[in-house]
């Protein structure tokens, strides 16, 4: 059988050509369905020290996000262990904790930039203009080794990771609740805690950084947990069987590199209940173009072209919320499929854009 291998990372499915499920199809029955998860960040006036203790005042009031779910959300079961976050924010620092329950916290990657997934690690997603594009990871491991890289686009559109991309000036800490690489006994989990300075966050935001009231990025956060045996005192991997991703925000699918599905953080300096969380007035244009998008993919692995027909693609756009002037160009290096989408609040219509790559943009 002919395998169709995406080759990266841990995430991303090994597809059985001829037997999956289209593009379009998969947008629609396993990914649109599903909400993205939302978040209010509050400021803290007081900076805090990263330890990963996760036991200061301002985290305290903090609240946690939803507990983590399997990636494909609640088509699969749900996690066997609890993993929850929670962020702040102040004029330096974007504050983000984790914590993790973990019969056996375990850990071997000790040099930076190393595939830290590879071990039991926790991850962070951050698209500040959520405009699928430029984008941040960073992930670790019970032993504190970290692993930054900057993403020009998704994989699935060619985009090749930068993991020369640094992040001058993090912070990060872990607090194991237990004993780390010790099989003898069981532990409660671990925590995380990171600093990410808004100055290295700014370079591709397109948006303030650190951000306005009222402000909204898009941010994933998953954790893999690989199951395991004890064999002569060590921890081992079971072979041939793959990790588990949980994540805050579930994609739909096994790749946490769909940034259109990642959750929303909302960040205000207002005191909590002064201020609730306002959801994006631009999703139904997102979701309308997104699906344009998976159709594009579908159509061109079938006739390997782009289509600038929409009953080609089998896609009916919506004017009853949209303005009814959709457009579908063909560009030097694809196609531009565009679309003037009126808010609720009025005024005049931003027009709103995807291209082949699945870049999403509200055009100047």
């Amino acid at each position: 059988m002919k395998l169709l291998l995406i080759p990266i990372l841990h995430g991303i499915t090994t597809l059985a050509l001829g037997e999956e499920a289209g593009p379009l199809k998969i947008w629609r029955e396993k990914v649109l369905p599903i909400v993205p998860q939302q978040y209010l960040c509050h400021y803290t006036a007081t900076p805090l020290v990263v330890d990963g203790k996760i036991d200061e005042a301002a985290w305290a009031a903090a609240p946690w996000t939803a507990d983590f779910q399997d990636i494909e959300g609640d088509a699969k079961p749900k996690p066997t262990f609890r993993t929850r976050a929670k962020m702040l924010w102040d004029d330096q620092y974007f504050y983000i904790a984790a914590e993790m329950e973990e019969p056996h916290v375990w850990g071997t990657l000790i040099k930076h930039d190393e595939v830290i997934f590879a071990d039991p690690d926790f991850e962070v997603f951050l698209d500040p203009d959520g405009d699928t594009h430029e984008y941040y990871e960073f992930e670790m491991n019970a032993l504190n080794t970290g692993w930054d890289l900057f993403l020009p686009k998704p994989y699935k559109d060619g985009g090749k990771a930068q993991n020369e991309w640094e992040i001058p000036g993090l912070k990060t800490a872990v607090q194991v609740r237990g004993t780390l690489n010790n099989p003898s006994d069981k532990d409660q989990g671990w925590d995380v805690e990171l600093a990410i300075p808004w100055k290295v966050l700014a370079e591709f935001a397109h948006c303030p950084a650190p951000p306005v009231e009222g402000d909204q990025w898009r941010a994933g956060f998953s954790r893999v947990e690989w199951q395991i045996e004890i064999k002569d005192g060590k921890y081992v991997k079971i072979p041939k069987t793959p990790e588990n991703n949980w994540v805050w925000s579930p994609q739909g699918v096994i790749d946490m590199h769909r940034p259109e599905s990642w959750g929303y953080v909302q960040f205000t300096k207002l005191a909590p209940g002064a201020v609730a969380f306002k959801p994006d007035p631009a999703a139904k244009v997102r979701y309308a173009l997104m699906e344009v998008y998976y159709a594009q993919v579908e159509y061109f692995k079938k006739h390997s072209r782009w289509s600038l027909d929409f009953k080609e693609l089998g896609v009916t756009p919506s004017t009853t919320e949209g303005t009814g002037d959709w457009t579908l160009r063909a560009t030097p290096d694809g196609y531009e499929c565009s679309v003037a989408w009126p808010f609720p609040s009025g005024g005049k219509a931003p027009r709103w854009s995807i291209q082949q790559d699945s870049h999403l943009q509200q055009m100047k």
